[in-house]
């Protein structure tokens, strides 16, 4: 596996879930300009398309990239694939979950909401009722790392259940794909979306859509907005290679080098290990200092995890914040109304080494604020309990 690069110059290590911590090359792949227009900057394009796809290894589907943050490619995803007659129910669980039902609203969609809380997991099985319940369900959209709470969703099961009763599934992968397995024989969809600086390690500026390619030609006409219109997009790279409107063309180049270094990797496998492997020294090192995490072993993901906040009333988040900041680590606030937490993520350029030091220092510092007691209040731990 190709060494991973410390932060140079005193930066940060990121503990987010995107954006992350990147490596030098894919730093310096921004240096270059590129003309939107030029037949290099296109041929780039097609490579990223191509080589996204062999990721997902289904050569049914079709890459199509899209300008803007995770959120926009989600709802480029929703409003080009369930038409305007069309009734999604949503599965939530967090905010992601509730973001895309938002949208979905916001475009004139009916919506129907699986509401599971801060934090527990929609299952199969509930899932297949709620559809032999509602035939007028056309669409159901999961999230596959339900990054509030840090938990994996069982998509598998989800997508059986959906196949199963004869609808059609999209998948909000944004945090997820490229550092978890996705096999469209286990999880059959009509389309998931990510985006370019969660597990692939490149930076912001756009998301990308992979669906099943008549998926895409029956989206024509069914887009609410004139730039979030996947199918018009699609039909553009293919006719001309050129993307619609102004690309984030640095983004790009750094994506294509955090492609190839995804790649030298040993790809997924070999990054979903590594990410595991962070998750697990992250949490026993913290379970080792007193703190609890949110969810049971079963749910958690490898890319962030929550930990309840310490009952021990010198604990104050923002001087935790500022104290890991010091200490060369940017970590995450909570996403979560019913328990008091924060988060620390594990993705990005890092390895076990550096959560190692991750857990150190989490101990310095709450030895620096007084906090002497990192157990949660026992109240808090039933509240987090996922069956």
């Amino acid at each position: 596996m190709p060494s991973l690069e410390p932060p140079r110059m005193g930066e940060p290590y990121l503990l987010t879930p995107g954006p992350l911590t990147t490596s030098y090359a894919v730093k310096a792949a921004m240096l270059r300009d590129h003309g939107s227009w030029d037949s290099d900057f296109r041929a780039m394009t097609a490579d990223i398309r191509a080589r996204l796809v062999a990721l997902l290894g289904d050569p049914a589907f079709d890459c199509v990239p899209l300008q803007g943050s995770g959120s926009f490619a989600v709802e480029a995803m929703l409003g080009s694939f369930i038409p305007r007659g069309g009734v999604a129910l949503v599965l939530a669980n967090g905010a992601y979950g509730q973001r895309a039902a938002t949208a979905l609203r916001v475009m004139g969609r009916a919506v129907r909401v699986l509401d599971k809380g801060d934090f527990a997991p929609p299952r199969g099985a509930e899932v297949a009722a709620i559809l032999a319940d509602d035939p007028a369900i056309t669409h159901v959209v999961a999230i596959h790392c339900e990054t509030s709470s840090g938990i994996l969703n069982p998509l598998p099961e989800i997508a059986q259940a959906v196949d199963g009763a004869g609808r059609r599934l999209l998948v909000d992968s944004m945090s997820a794909f490229g550092g978890v397995p996705f096999d469209t024989t286990e999880i059959p969809c009509d389309a998931l979306v990510s985006s370019a600086n969660k597990c692939i390690e490149g930076v912001p500026g756009f998301g990308f859509v992979l669906a099943r390619r008549e998926v895409l030609e029956a989206a024509k006409g069914n887009a609410h907005s004139l730039a979030l219109d996947i199918h018009a997009q699609w039909a553009e790279l293919e006719r001309s290679g050129q993307w619609r409107y102004t690309p984030p063309t640095h983004t790009i180049a750094a994506f294509a080098e955090a492609l190839r270094l995804h790649e030298a990797e040993g790809g997924i496998p070999a990054r979903h290990a590594r990410y595991c492997a962070n998750r697990d020294t992250l949490v026993a090192g913290m379970r080792g200092l007193g703190f609890a995490t949110l969810l049971a072993d079963e749910w958690l993901s490898p890319i962030i995890t929550t930990f309840h906040a310490p009952a021990d009333p010198a604990f104050e988040f923002d001087a935790f914040y500022d104290a890991m900041k010091a200490r060369g680590f940017i970590i995450y606030p909570g996403k979560l109304t019913a328990v008091d937490s924060f988060r620390l993520g594990h993705i990005g350029q890092m390895d076990s080494a550096v959560m190692a030091r991750v857990v150190a220092a989490v101990a310095d510092s709450m030895a620096a604020l007084g906090v002497g007691d990192c157990r949660p209040a026992p109240a808090a731990l039933a509240a987090g309990e996922v069956a």
